[in-house]
């Protein structure tokens, strides 16, 4: 197969059909339409809440009870004016049912009652007045019915359950209430913190980026990098992909975004529809572990680890290029055994000439790496950032943010926080429960003791079946829970049992990486069937079969289930106890690894590859990522072989051809 369908049409999605994809797959995307005068008025509330932020962030010196419970108290009263009851009711424009405005004055009212009378309410410790029980209950459930509009049902039910539990464990109802609403261990606890501190403001910083048309940057640049190359427009999506997933924080938004050009032009070049939609959504899943943004959960990692982010954004840097040279390996090999081509060297952007126009757009990220290097806080270097994409928008007229082009970006940036904090504030009642009850303890004592089992630490295989139970709880939280929220969960309950077992198993389990190990498995939740909404959303751009591009998209990610293993029971992949030769030793082995491994997986290399060197280029490839000298070798060995191989009978196919 050559050049296939080079002569169809692509049909490119329309911003319209772009804007009801993200909303079908991204439920936090399915807002009410205004138009007029009511438009304008939320949009002012968006800016108010906008200016609220920047004003505490900069101005303001505010106790954390008050921050946290206005932040939420302003989102809960914006939240339910956008969010309808039911997805489908979003169609009737400038329309708001009483009822939402009933609920929408409760729980802001619910929070900011505890903002103004938190000292008195902090005084009286648990012996809050009947009055407060039923603040509190109200702020709860209303807070709990607008998550579900936004983010869904599956996270209230996992709260939910907990909630019970500490019923069923003799807690009253005044002592839970008081736990979850009127103390920094609950709802108002270190997610809700870390989100209104530090998450908000990268998610603004990214409404102004996507606003300055750095994402057109971005797939012009893949385009001028690898456009030219064999089946380059997959290759174009993965580049893309990586830059854009790095500040927008979703992986639907990312996939629909980026897809929606993407994905056509890979379906054009030969690429099979589930194979073109599973490359975009492995791609922009993976941007979420992109440094230096990661998403949400990084921020979380760092706060609830106590180590700084620039660290934890440091360490990530080989496994995330890993995780994408693996997948832009695999695109190679696919489309040399399909004998695709590049794209048409008259549509390919020149490069020096692309980055000279418009390289000014990477100047914000540059402000806040390099902020955030000298020792400034995320939150200052965030806002740095947002005036420096700003400032940079004027260099070019095409770029230059106007009056309604600024209150758009702010709007935006305001709008999306409402998901991510919700999630938060619900994760804060799942880790609040924990922490009340004690249940924590329980279910690592007993996980631990799972994993303990005589004929497990006889064998050695304790920590892989810890890691193992890990990632099968990620997996089944990811699949319809945020990965903020999946995070938090998961590094409260199981990110503990992980370092006891490897103590356990005589291996010493860093800190970062059991939290890491949590945040992957998080994430590839998001293209791992039955429910994978990155992968769904792709296949509605390819009209493919969604399970089948979920199982591609799986295949294709394959390291993001290999890596974290590997960074645990050898950090030195994460920078953690290695030298600097050390660090050349592990890019270099690790990347020829990928190479070995796409190779077996793709069963090409330089030519098709039988099963047996398959099977052997997959246990080179293993043995190459798993840093170590003895592996290193062995793995270097086993690839010459496979390689050799490959020559030998490259040579001969061209001998028989030539006669």
């Amino acid at each position: 197969m050559t050049h296939m369908a080079q002569d169809k049409e692509i049909h490119v999605l329309s911003e319209q059909e772009t804007e009801s994809l993200i909303a079908h797959f991204d439920r936090e995307s399915n807002v009410r339409r205004f138009s007029g005068i009511p438009s304008y008025l939320i949009k002012g509330l968006l800016l108010l809440f906008a200016a609220y932020v920047f004003w505490v962030t900069l101005i303001a010196n505010l106790p954390e009870q008050v921050r946290r419970t206005s932040f939420l108290g302003l989102l809960v009263f914006i939240g339910y004016l956008l969010y309808p009851v039911r997805k489908g009711m979003t169609k009737r424009e400038n329309y708001i049912p009483w009822y939402d405005f009933v609920l929408a004055v409760l729980g802001a009212a619910a929070f900011f009652y505890y903002a103004v009378n938190f000292q008195v309410i902090i005084a009286r410790a648990m012996l809050i007045k009947p009055f407060d029980i039923v603040v509190g209950v109200i702020g709860i459930l209303v807070l709990a019915e607008l998550c579900r509009r936004v983010v869904g049902i599956p996270i209230l039910v996992v709260a939910g359950a907990f909630v019970l539990y500490a019923f069923s464990a003799g807690f009253s109802l005044r002592r839970i209430v008081h736990h979850l609403f009127y103390t920094t261990d609950g709802i108002i606890g270190t997610p809700i913190g870390v989100c209104s501190t530090f998450i908000v403001l990268f998610i603004i910083l990214a409404s102004f980026l996507e606003k300055s048309g750095i994402a057109g940057f971005f797939i012009d640049l893949a385009n001028s990098v690898a456009g030219f190359a064999s089946g380059g427009p997959a290759k174009v999506a993965v580049i893309a992909s990586a830059l854009e997933g790095m500040y927008s924080g979703s992986s639907v938004a990312n996939t629909v975004g980026s897809g929606s050009v993407t994905i056509p032009v890979m379906k054009k070049t030969g690429y099979r529809p589930e194979f073109a939609a599973a490359v975009e959504a492995a791609a922009s899943t993976g941007g979420q572990i992109m440094p230096p943004i990661m998403g949400a959960a990084a921020f979380l990692m760092a706060e609830l680890t106590g180590i700084s982010y620039p660290t934890i954004a440091v360490s990530a840097i080989l496994p995330a290029a890993l995780y994408f040279t693996g997948i832009f390996l695999m695109i190679h090999f696919e489309a040399r055994k399909l004998g695709l081509r590049g794209l048409p060297k008259e549509s390919i952007p020149h490069f020096g000439k692309l980055l000279f126009v418009k390289g000014y757009l990477f100047l914000p990220v540059i402000v806040l790496v390099a902020l955030m290097s000298f020792g400034f806080t995320p939150a200052y270097a965030a806002c740095f950032a947002i005036l420096a994409a700003f400032l940079v928008s004027f260099f070019r007229k095409d770029t230059r943010f106007t009056p309604a082009g600024l209150a758009d970006a702010l709007a935006g940036g305001s709008r999306n926080t409402i998901g991510v904090a919700m999630a938060c504030a619900i994760a804060g009642i799942v880790v609040g429960i924990v922490s009340l009850s004690g249940l924590g303890q329980i279910l690592i004592g007993r996980l631990t003791a799972i994993v303990n089992l005589p004929f497990l630490v006889m064998t050695g295989t304790n920590l892989f079946v810890a890691l193992f139970i890990t990632m099968i709880a990620c997996l089944i939280l990811g699949m319809g829970i945020p990965t903020t929220a999946n995070y938090v969960i998961m590094a409260t309950i199981t990110a503990p049992m992980v370092i006891r077992a490897g103590s356990a198993a005589g291996i010493e389990v860093p800190l970062m990486a059991a939290h890491m190990f949590v945040f992957y498995f998080g994430i590839v939740a998001d293209i791992t069937p039955p429910v994978a909404l990155a992968a769904y959303a792709g296949a509605a751009i390819a009209k493919s079969d969604p399970i089948k591009t979920g199982v591609t998209a799986t295949r294709l990610a394959i390291t993001a289930f290999i890596i974290p293993y590997i960074f645990v029971f050898n950090p030195a992949m994460l920078f953690i106890n290695t030298t600097p030769l050390g660090v050349v030793q592990i890019v270099v082995s690790s990347c020829v690894g990928m190479f070995a491994l796409a190779s077996g997986i793709e069963g090409y290399m330089l030519r098709k590859v039988a099963l047996p060197w398959r099977l052997a280029a997959i246990a080179s490839g293993l043995l190459l990522i798993n840093p170590g000298l003895v592996s290193d070798i062995i793995g270097f060995g086993l690839v010459a072989v496979v390689l050799a191989s490959q020559v030998v009978l490259s040579r001969r196919d061209k001998t028989a051809a030539s006669k």
